[in-house]
């Protein structure tokens, strides 16, 4: 499976999906009275247009403290992804980026990449 130069083919609330198959998502384990996970709404295919990116290695993404994400491609501009949560402080505020393939997964900490709301 190529992950060196992969082009993004689809858009969807919850997730990127590559050329190769491979799909991109952020996770939170919801309890009752909160909710934590990356914006794509505005993201159009547009937006990555004439965009590769390199997802072999951990550096296909920069984290934004307090903000999000910035997917980096091999070429062109960063493609930022805001982050959002609402917790009143019983519960957790972690929100995992995911990366997963054929016969792979890969999971990144970016709990302090996203503005949250409530009480942490």
């Amino acid at each position: 499976m190529n992950l060196n130069k992969v082009k993004v083919v689809s858009i969807g609330d919850e997730y990127i999906t590559f050329d190769n198959g491979v799909v991109l998502y952020s996770n939170h384990d919801s309890e009752c009275c909160e909710s934590h996970y990356l914006s794509l709404a505005d993201l159009t295919i547009a937006d990555f247009e004439g965009l590769e990116f390199d997802i072999s290695n951990d550096n296909f993404f920069e984290r934004i403290e307090g903000y999000g994400i910035a997917l980096k491609p091999l070429n062109g501009h960063p493609v930022r992804i805001p982050g959002y949560g609402y917790n009143n402080g019983y519960y957790s505020s972690q929100l995992d980026l995911i990366l997963k393939g054929d016969g792979f997964e890969k999971v990144y900490d970016i709990s302090n990449c996203q503005v949250i709301e409530g009480y942490i």
